[in-house]
């Protein structure tokens, strides 16, 4: 193969070898030999030593008997004779210079003219179209959809137009987005030219816009400072009104502030202990409720194991009818093999003497006489006796296959009869577990119902009762901080009702840092409080000028001093990250619960101070580690920054202040806890009868998960008899034809034979007939069935009593088999039982002992009850002596808190609307918003910007110790300004400060506004206009150019395309009509498989096949369709030549060249390519075959063999000529 490839130019790449000098043979030469020019040896002496290298060049020297001689050169010549008889020389030789050199007819060529040449003949040296490696059999067969689409380009010649197809296709892709390119610039500069237009109407209406937006901010401020003005008159009247009515509330109730406090001590005291006896029970009722909870799980361990043993003793019960049964089915099967083995005995006695008796002796001489006739008829006969022993043979071969389908269809039969009894069975017992499956899947509905009622009505009291109790210990905890925070300074309640007045008229106003801010724990309490040192009653404003308005508030109303932080301004120092992590420390501000909001204001007050467990801490962290931060121990100690130490003081001086009223409410809300939590039901009850329906669900859904794994057993056993009955039945279905078959066919058999007995019984009666004259017998085959019947029908009979005897042992084994799993099956469910009863027992003694538990806990509880009962009446009667207390404070100051709240309401509404009016005043002289004035007025710019930050500038804290009983009027300042409202329509002036004017107002502003937003005109759009139609002319032309362009690119591409297409198309057509009709003729068997197989091409892409794969799909006679790999070894080879010889018929070279094509392949297989080879090899198609197998090479023309000449140094070859002997 590799001579062959090489002459016909194949690359060096493609044989064995990278190098051309690798092809040349190595071998050895004789030493008498000198190696020729052409790489040929010539001899010197007959019988001389091989040492030397076939394949030397003549430049080559012997230095010596022992020396080697390497060529260096070699060559293959291929004789081809054409059509019309002419012979051409075809030479290809390695040079001394490792290159090739080509030869027609002993004329160097290049390597080109020789392609040219061979593809002339059809020889296709790429694509390879007259020789198959043997390895290229099973690739061809595995290749991929895209390796067999090269090869038919290669075949069709399309792949010539590959590249100039890329490349035309490439220019036509960027002549398209070149023109799309220019078509989208065109676009967008029209787009451009008409946005600019836009633009200019836009600015045209830009300017009315503006002027009716400044009317509407005029008249909207107008209209503001008229009722600003209106409601300060107003205000100033109320309060001068209530200012005398306040001077004679005025009253001593200090008697009744003391007579209170003495009540809540008493009644905190009682409170205590009624605590700590509460604790103690609900203690002992988690005992209780761990030891009940415990009885459970082991009532439904017993429940459970007990109705397990139950369900093991009935399944006992069935498995032994099952055993009986197959006791039975063994003694009756056991009873009739004695009675066919008995049978047997007597019929062999019987047969004995019926042999003595029958028997006829003849005498020495007629034996003779009679072996001398027989002899004489066999030669007589001789013919018709052969025949007459043949069709008697395969008689007794068809009657062998008859009875052995005749037992195979008994034994179907019987196994289909058994399996349906046992399948009916199944049947029924399946049915009553899938009755007791719906009778427990009733009952755990059921349950599960009454059990979720039960649960959720448990979890709903539970919940209450969780709720009321955290309810009640919030409202016990907030009642102990009262009472600690019951003493306050007259200055304290009088800030926290200014800072509810001023939240109430600045909604800037956040509110006071000790009201925002809350301890993450009650732990940290003091040293929060300490932290925040004098900013615990500061107050938290959103901005600079809610702070500002404030100060001025409290100015005007001497209502004292207040520290504000605005949340806008605020500036503070980033706590150290150093300090995070240190054991026993954190952060100050980590230790504060606060809305992420208030962070700002948070981080100011707390700064870097550190809160420490104790002192120690404290020290290590200021003085070993030498931070620069405040440390604040927990009981309120603290060292400064500078070092200096300050301790000693109480932490609850800055708690929560509470006012009576709240006091009150959580009393009121404690005895409704209380008595709630008394109504509600005891938890323990409704448990017992949750933890019996849990305990019978359980037992319920254990027992349903048995039946459904018996239902499932049952379901697998029937299908597994199911099938076994299926193929049972199929294999009858399939005997019995068979057996009627075999059976119809034995009748021509036994009329052939009779008619051939009949000739031969003829010449019989003619030999014998005066020896049968003699002893007296009609005819010699009467004698000679005397002696044959016995022997035949006692083989006959033991076949019978055999056939018998192995079935009932089949049927005794089977049933032994079954009788010992049955066996097997109850003794393990007897254990099972065993030690189910003895974990009952072990159960029920560890439940008696948990029940005598709960018996003691429940008698140390009631008596616990009865001494919470006794503390109630007494904490209930200190409570009644408070209430008491507090209803009579609160009388004799109810009048007062009136008066107050309606002096500082007038007043907080008066000093809102004047800071409101200078600060429309502000805006209008910061936004130079023109408003009308009085002639006498003064004008805005006279109006002060900074006036109230000149009041303190370095603080916002305001100092006055002025008492507050009396409560003057503050002075509204004006600055001389004076509005000239006569502009202002008259439903204005009447509307009030009502939402829906203000809305309408603002809607009108807001709108003009938006419009003038969205209006935005470019006032250099004109200058533009004139560069963008430029640009557009510009364009245009580019545009115009690159279709142009565009369009010779695509025709010279789909010219292109069509002639690729064209010549793929119609090799794909032949090799695709081809491809089917060969495999068929390939994998055809006249009389098994007279239609083949089926074999075909499918494109993936049809529009351009080239471009993607195709498929090629075949399927074996008798088998379904599966992929190519999941082919066996020789039918991928059968596949794989049908697709060689359908490519190879397209453009077909003169010879065909294959490789041990046949490796993979079987005999029959190798008949099949040997006939196709065969057909279709004649004058103009020669196929040249390389194999080792018989079936291929001995119906060829011609046997070739191929050897070297060791003297010659060159290969030579033998021919046998087998056309004669064919």
């Amino acid at each position: 193969m590799d001579a062959i490839s090489f002459v016909l130019g194949i690359k060096s790449s493609h044989l064995r070898s990278t190098h051309l000098r690798d092809l040349v043979y190595r071998g050895r030469v004789l030493r008498t030999a000198t190696i020729n020019g052409d790489g040929s040896a010539t001899m010197h002496a007959a019988n001389g030593e091989l040492n030397g290298d076939a394949g030397s060049d003549g430049e080559t020297t012997q230095r010596s008997t022992q020396e080697r001689n390497d060529p260096k050169s070699a060559w293959v010549t291929a004789v081809y004779e054409d059509d019309t008889g002419d012979e051409q020389y075809w030479k290809r030789t390695i040079t001394n210079q490792g290159v090739s050199e080509y030869r027609i007819n002993d004329r160097v060529v290049t390597a080109q003219q020789y392609n040219e040449a061979l593809e002339a003949e059809n020889i296709l040296i790429k694509a390879r179209n007259f020789l198959v490696f043997q390895g290229d059999v099973e690739a061809i067969a595995s290749q991929s959809p895209r390796d067999l689409t090269r090869l038919i380009e290669q075949i069709s010649g399309s792949l010539e137009y590959k590249a100039e197809y890329e490349r035309l296709k490439e220019v036509q892709d960027e002549a398209l987005d070149h023109q799309n390119y220019s078509l989208h610039r065109r676009r967008g500069i029209n787009s451009e030219l008409k946005q600019y237009e836009e633009q200019k109407r836009e600015a045209e209406t830009y300017a009315k816009k503006a002027d009716e937006r400044d009317r509407a901010i005029v008249t909207h401020i107008l209209w503001k400072l008229y009722h600003f003005q209106r409601v300060i008159e107003e205000s100033g009247i109320e309060i001068q009104r209530h200012q005398e009515e306040l001077k004679e509330q005025r009253r001593n109730i200090e008697k009744y502030e003391r007579n209170l406090e003495e009540a809540k001590k008493e009644h905190l005291k009682v409170g205590k202990d009624v605590n700590k006896v509460e604790k103690s029970i609900k203690d002992k009722e988690r005992d209780i409720e761990a030891k009940e909870n415990g009885i459970v799980p082991i009532s439904e361990k017993i429940d459970i194991t007990q109705k397990g043993a139950a369900r093991a003793s009935k399944r006992i019960a069935d498995i032994s009818k099952e055993r009986d049964n197959h006791a039975n089915s063994v003694k009756q099967s056991s009873k009739d093999l004695r009675t066919v083995e008995k049978a047997q005995a007597q019929w062999e006695k019987e047969y004995r003497k019926s042999a003595e008796q029958e028997g006829r002796k003849l005498s020495d001489s007629d034996l003779q006489e009679y072996n001398r006739l027989r002899e004489d008829v066999s030669k007589r006969s001789s013919a018709d006796q052969i025949k007459l022993d043949n069709l008697t043979r395969q008689m007794r071969a068809d009657e062998e296959t008859v009875n052995s389908f005749k037992s195979k269809v008994d034994s179907a039969d019987w196994q289909a009869q058994r399996l349906e009894t046992e399948l009916g069975e199944i049947h029924e017992r399946k049915a009553a577990v899938n009755a007791q499956i719906k009778d427990i899947t009733k009952d755990i509905n059921a349950k599960k119902k009454a059990h979720n009622e039960q649960t959720s009505e448990r979890l709903r009291l539970a919940q209450i009762r969780t709720e009321k109790d955290e309810q009640l210990q919030e409202v016990l905890i907030k009642l102990l901080e009262a009472e600690d925070g019951r003493k306050q300074s007259e200055k304290s309640v009088r800030l926290r009702s200014t800072v509810s007045d001023m939240k109430r008229m600045f909604p800037g106003v956040k509110g006071r840092v000790s009201e925002l801010c809350k301890p993450i724990e009650k732990r940290y309490g003091v040293a929060v409080s300490t932290v925040l040192g004098r900013n615990f009653d500061a107050v938290i404003v959103e901005n600079e000028r809610t702070a500002i308005d404030c100060i001025q508030y409290l100015k005007d109303q001497r209502r004292g001093q207040a520290t504000f932080i605005p949340l806008d301004t605020i500036q503070w120092t980033a706590a150290s990250s150093n300090l995070k992590g240190t054991r026993g420390t954190r952060m100050a501000i980590d230790s504060i619960k606060f809305d992420s909001s208030l962070e700002r204001a948070v981080s100011y007050v707390c700064g870097d101070a550190v809160i420490c467990d104790d002192l120690a801490t404290a020290k290590h962290v200021c003085w070993e580690r030498r931070n620069d931060v405040k440390a604040v121990t927990l009981d309120g100690s603290i060292i400064h920054k500078g070092g200096n130490m300050t301790g000693g003081q109480g932490g609850k001086q800055d708690a929560r202040q509470w006012e009576d009223t709240e006091v009150e409410n959580l009393r009121k809300l404690k005895d409704k806890l209380v008595a709630d939590l008394a109504a509600l039901p005891e938890l323990r009850r409704g448990a017992t009868e949750e933890e019996a329906l849990q305990g019978e669900l359980t037992g319920l859904e254990q027992r349903l998960i048995y039946a459904k794994e018996e239902a499932r057993a049952f379901d697998r056993n029937q299908t597994s008899k199911g099938k076994e009955l299926a193929h049972a039945r199929d294999e009858l279905t399939g005997a019995k034809p068979e057996y009627d078959k075999k059976l119809r066919e034995l009748q021509p058999l036994q009329r052939h034979i009779n008619e051939v007995s009949n000739t031969v019984g003829k010449v019989q009666d003619a030999v014998f007939a005066t020896f049968c004259q003699r002893h007296g017998y009609d005819n010699i085959r009467v004698y000679e069935a005397q002696q044959g019947s016995l022997q035949q029908e006692r083989a006959q009979k033991k076949l019978e009593f055999s056939t018998q005897r192995s079935r009932l042992q089949s049927r005794l084994g089977y049933e032994e088999q079954l009788l010992r799993e049955s066996q097997n099956r109850i003794t393990a469910l007897e254990d099972r039982m065993v030690q189910d009863q003895n974990l009952v027992d072990e159960l029920e003694a560890e439940k008696e002992a948990v029940q005598n538990e709960l018996d003691v806990l429940n008698a140390e509880l009631e008596q616990r009850s009865e001494q919470l009962l006794l503390l109630k009446e007494k904490h209930a009667k200190r409570g009644e002596k408070v209430s008491e207390q507090r209803r009579e404070l609160q009388k004799r100051s109810k009048s007062v808190d009136g008066t107050l709240k309606a002096i500082t309401g007038f007043e907080s509404e008066r000093q809102v609307n004047a800071a409101a009016r200078y600060t429309l005043l502000r805006r209008c002289k910061l936004e130079d918003i023109n408003v009308p004035l009085q002639e006498e007025s003064r004008g805005l710019d006279e109006l002060p910007i900074d006036e109230v930050l000149q009041a303190d500038a370095d603080a916002m804290d305001v100092d006055d110790e002025q008492d507050a009983s009396v409560l003057q009027p503050s002075v509204v300042q004006d600055y001389g300004i004076e509005i000239d409202f006569d502009d202002l329509d008259d439903d204005l002036k009447e509307a009030d400060n009502d939402d829906n004017v203000e809305e309408e107002l603002q809607s009108r502003i807001k709108t003009l506004n938006s419009e003038l937003d969205h209006m935005a005109p470019n006032m250099r759009a004109m200058e533009r206009v004139q560069v963008a139609k430029d640009r557009l002319a510009t364009t245009d032309r580019d545009y115009e150019d690159a279709r142009r362009r565009a369009t010779r690119a695509k025709e010279a591409f789909s010219e292109v395309k069509e002639r690729r297409l064209e010549l793929f198309s119609k090799a794909f057509s032949h090799i695709s009509e081809q491809i089917d009709p060969i495999y068929k003729n390939l994998t055809r068997d006249p009389i098994s498989l007279p239609m083949g197989g089926q074999a075909y091409l499918d494109m993936e892409d049809s529009d351009e096949p080239y471009l993607d794969g195709i498929k090629y799909h075949a399927m074996p006679p008798l088998k379904r369709f599966r992929d190519m790999e999941h082919l066996s070894g020789g039918e991928k080879t059968m596949a794989a030549l049908a697709l060689l010889f359908a490519v190879h018929s397209y453009q077909p070279s003169p010879f065909f060249v294959l490789d041990e094509v046949d490796a993979a392949l079987d005999n029959a297989n190798v008949a099949k390519i040997a006939n196709y080879i065969r057909d279709h090899a004649g004058p103009g198609m020669q196929f040249i075959v390389i194999s080792l197998k018989t079936g291929l090479f001995q119906n060829s023309e011609a046997l070739v063999g191929i050897y070297r000449d060791q003297g010659a140094n060159t290969s030579k070859a033998l021919t046998l000529d087998l056309r004669k002997y064919q």
